[in-house]
């Protein structure tokens, strides 16, 4: 899922994973591994939200789905599997102007 930039800010701030930007070099690959996502990194390695039904209208939740690990101690290399839910879910508050 392409999350906006505040659903990006809220994601950051819930799972303290840092946003790879668009204008990454990775960018292109993972986007033809995986599709088209905003993906995520954490200590553990690469993540992408997946939509979940949410119980209520006015909060939108994700799934924090894991699509590679970091393969080295120095995390500089990722090893992708399988994707795996996490169970762990972000909600996005809706921003009010």
């Amino acid at each position: 899922m392409k999350l906006t930039s505040e659903q990006v800010k809220q994601t950051v701030n819930q799972l303290g994973a840092q946003v790879l930007p668009d204008e990454h070099p990775a960018m292109p690959q993972l986007n033809s591994m995986f599709g088209e996502h905003t993906f995520f990194v954490d200590e553990m390695g690469l993540k992408v939200l997946e939509p979940t039904p949410s119980l209520s209208a006015e909060r939108q939740t994700g799934e924090v789905v894991s699509l590679a690990d970091w393969s080295d101690a120095d995390l500089t290399r990722l090893m992708a599997h399988e994707p795996e839910p996490t169970g762990v879910i972000v909600v996005f508050e809706q921003v009010r102007h």
